[in-house]
């Protein structure tokens, strides 16, 4: 009779557990709205969301390099498996075009789909549920303004119970802060305005910030450094790595024009990111400059001390030069295989006297040469730096087919020994070749950005 109570209780508890957590993950679903489609937009309104879009860098995520803007359908990898972005033209078969507004503020604010369906956090909607109603009502404006475009995006590729979505309820249970911020009434109105785009559409956390093993963001190590697309997306916190600190000044530069001469140009998913920015105006590039400085804090004095050498060796020590001239020879002194290799293949541009974007910068300067990771520097000897389409960009050749794995390693090794005080990486040659064969995948883009890249640009490289 106790062992039967026993099991009723237990049986009692498993159900009421059940009940619960369906109360939890249910939500409703919001009517197909078919006039959604063909609705008006007062023009600045649609122009407010293009704006929008732009900092939250949505094309990115929801355009096959080659096909349609926002149709969908490209493949973000995870650690869990390979999420397919959704298509959000005004389609109204395989895109948001019957969708309500109401319905897309709830996507946006609550990570709910039109169908009552959880999303995964790969769209990244514990930054959007900062953004405000109203430009919520902007960004949707715009989306339902752009060509509808009838293209269905593939299955994800996800392991069981991963596929079971309901469950994504207990995720953001767990890690999903809803709703927009309280104001700091201490605060600039420049450095709440730049929180505010950052935070929110801007999501720079998503990618500066590593994530713990269920795949959300580490608070406790916000902007320490993250991953994107094969690439390693730098701290931007005290812990940058950057050997001249940023300044509002420099990031905001950086940000509006995709390159700096103290700290080089912007590439992988990077690049993406201030192709865009190049639409927001001034004071809002401003405004995320004063709060992302205001995270990486006040520089040490030893840093500071360096910094101020480095800024009396290089400032104003390039001269003007044509696009076909060449910079004075760089000698090995023959101490290493890999001195030899930077001397042959990278000095000429890396220690010559053209001016930034269109020369090298000199690696003394160089965050991917002092970062933890050497992930970013694999990239870009291996696949290069694909130009802009059509316009004067920044440039570099691929070595892959040129420098063995070793070679490579023996390269980055000479160059971490000469231009960095950090200690030596370990395991190069085996991070090499993964990154060679694709088993470490990384996305390439073009300076200036997916939507505007030539069709044989922007896949994944193996």
């Amino acid at each position: 009779m106790w062992a039967l109570r026993v099991v009723i209780v237990f049986a009692a508890a498993i159900v009421l557990a059940a009940g619960a957590f369906f109360f939890l993950a249910w939500r409703s679903e919001i009517p197909e709205d078919a006039a959604a489609a063909q609705a008006t937009f007062a023009p600045e309104l649609v122009a407010k969301g293009a704006q929008l879009a732009a900092l939250g860098n949505c094309i990115a995520c929801h355009t096959v390099p080659g096909k349609p803007a926002f149709a969908g359908g490209l493949a973000v990898p995870t650690p869990f498996g390979t999420i397919y972005s959704t298509n959000i033209t005004p389609d109204p078969e395989t895109g948001i075009g019957g969708w309500s507004e109401k319905a897309f503020q709830r996507a946006m604010n609550e990570g709910v789909d039109r169908k009552g369906s959880h999303l995964y956090p790969a769209f990244p909607y514990d930054h959007f549920t900062r953004v405000s109603v109203e430009d919520n009502r902007a960004l949707y404006a715009f989306l339902m303004t752009r060509p509808a475009v009838k293209a269905e995006a593939p299955r994800n590729d996800l392991p069981f119970p991963l596929t079971y979505r309901p469950l994504l309820a207990a995720w953001k249970l767990a890690f999903f802060d809803r709703g927009e911020m309280e104001p700091d009434s201490s605060q600039s109105e420049a450095w709440t305005r730049g929180r505010y785009l950052v935070e929110g559409l801007g999501h720079c956390g998503a990618c500066h910030t590593p994530r713990n093993a269920f795949g959300a963001e580490d608070r406790d190590h916000y902007f320490g450094g993250g991953e994107a697309e094969g690439w390693q997306a730098y701290a931007i916190n005290k812990d940058s790595k950057a050997p001249i600190p940023w300044d509002e000044q420099s990031l905001a530069f950086y940000l509006r024009n995709g390159w700096h001469e103290f700290h080089g140009v912007s590439r992988g998913p990077m690049a993406e990111v201030t192709g865009n920015l190049s639409a927001l105006p001034d004071s809002d590039i401003m405004a995320i400059a004063t709060y992302v400085t205001s995270i990486m804090g006040d520089a040490t004095p030893e840093r500071g001390q360096r910094a101020a050498q480095l800024r009396e060796q290089f400032e104003g020590d390039y001269r003007e030069q044509a696009a076909d001239s060449q910079s004075s020879p760089v000698n090995a002194s023959g101490g290493s295989p890999g001195e030899a290799i930077y001397v042959a293949a990278c000095a000429s541009c890396h220690e010559g006297q053209r001016r930034q974007p269109f020369g090298g910068l000199n690696f003394d300067l160089s965050t991917a040469v002092n970062a933890p990771n050497p992930q970013n520097i694999v990239n870009v000897v291996l696949f290069g730096l694909p130009p802009a389409d059509g316009e004067a960009s920044a440039v570099m050749p691929a070595f892959r087919h040129l420098l063995s794995d070793q070679q490579v390693a023996d390269v980055l090794t000479y160059m971490r020994e000469r231009f960095s005080e950090e200690q030596p990486w370990a395991g190069l040659v085996d991070l090499i070749a993964n990154t060679r064969s694709g088993a470490h995948k990384v996305t390439i883009r073009p300076s200036d950005g997916i939507e505007r890249a030539p069709h044989n640009v922007g896949a994944e490289e193996g």
